[in-house]
Parts: C-alpha cells; structure tokens; sequence
C-alpha cells in the first residue's frame, strides 16, 4: 500500500481505478474502533480525479512503512557491487537521526508551548491552505492529549524528517468532540490567526 521510494499511498478510485497519494492529500483520519494490535485507520484522501474518497490504512503503514524499514526493495550497492536490502540502508539512516534527537515528524503543541515528536497516526485533519504548498494540520498531543493546529509545508508531512523550520500555530484550546473540532478548526484555518513559531529541533 506504501511506496517508500515515491512516498505514496495506494487506494482505489471509483473512476480511475487505481490512484497513488501522498499523506499531505489525507483530508481526514480516524482510528476505528475494535483491535488495537494492529490498529486500522479510516481515512478520506483528496484523489486527483477531484473528489474525496474513503480508505483504510493499517497502523503500520501509516507510522512505520514511510522509514523503510519493510521496504522489500532490493538496489545494487555502487560501493560493494553488491545486490542489499533498501530497508537495511533506511533504517540504518532513521536510526542514526533519532539517535541524533531527530524526528521523523513534529508539531508544535500550544497547550504545552512546546514542539512535540508525533507519528502521522496523531493527525485528525488536514487541509490545504488557500495558496503554495502549505497544509494546515489538527494534531492530538501524544503527550497532554489536546489538539493543536499548526500550518506547514508539504513536504513536512510526506518525507520523514523534512521538519519545517518555522511553523504557524492556532493559539486557541480545542473542543474534545469531534465535531466541533472539525468546525473550529476549518474557521481557523481560514481566518488567518496563525503565529510563527520556531520548531527549536536543531
């Protein structure tokens, strides 16, 4: 379902048959209810024949297959001559980064007043601003549970460890309900209250 060299998922399209989108093109996410190991999300995703559609995607897809670390893909080594693993090479790669205090992706939490290290699994809504290539973005603090919106880059949210320098953040408290929230936060978006904040990850 993941394509980690392309960094897209792959669903159906009722009128193209098959479509490939990347994170940054999910307009909603949802974990359902039931088993947890492994947790399965509902997704809506914006696909280029112009409308939204339905999806689910496993828990793993979404957090870990854009590491690379199951990426079947096979790549000959020019160093060695040899045929290796691209998973081995990728996840080599992540876990020197975390090592090193980076995330493959972050927020910034108002609440908290702080950036946060999140997994794709922690972000409700997501919609495109109204120009370039910014997408605001709800987001479920893994730490204090409250949601936050910040507006970033798209590349920030396709390509683990692409983290913006600088972001806007809604300072406002978000309701719990669902609903409201997902209110709320198209009013937000569009009101154009975002504050720049430095992401202090260096």
């Amino acid at each position: 379902m993941y394509d980690t060299l392309t960094t897209t998922y792959t669903f159906n399209c009722p009128m193209h048959g098959e479509t490939h989108v990347r994170l940054s093109r999910f307009r909603r996410l949802e974990q359902l209810p039931g088993t947890q190991h492994p947790a399965v999300f509902r997704v809506e995703f914006e696909c280029g024949c112009g409308e939204d559609h339905p999806g689910l995607v496993s828990h793993e897809d979404l957090d870990w297959a854009p590491l690379g670390l199951h990426d079947g893909t096979q790549y000959v080594n020019l160093m060695t001559s040899r045929v290796e693993a691209l998973a081995s090479e990728l996840g080599e790669l992540a876990a020197t980064r975390i090592k090193a205090g980076e995330w493959p992706w972050s927020f910034f939490c108002w609440p908290e007043e702080r950036p946060r290290p999140v997994f794709p699994s922690a972000f409700r809504l997501l919609a495109p601003a109204a120009s370039g290539d910014r997408v605001g973005l709800l987001v479920r603090c893994p730490a204090c549970g409250k949601v936050s919106v910040n507006l970033v880059t798209r590349a920030h949210v396709d390509v683990p460890f692409v983290n913006d320098r600088e972001v806007g953040v809604v300072e406002h408290l978000f309701h719990e309900d669902a609903t409201a929230t997902a209110a709320e936060f198209h009013a937000e978006l569009w009101s154009g209250s975002f504050d720049a904040r430095r992401l202090g990850l260096e």
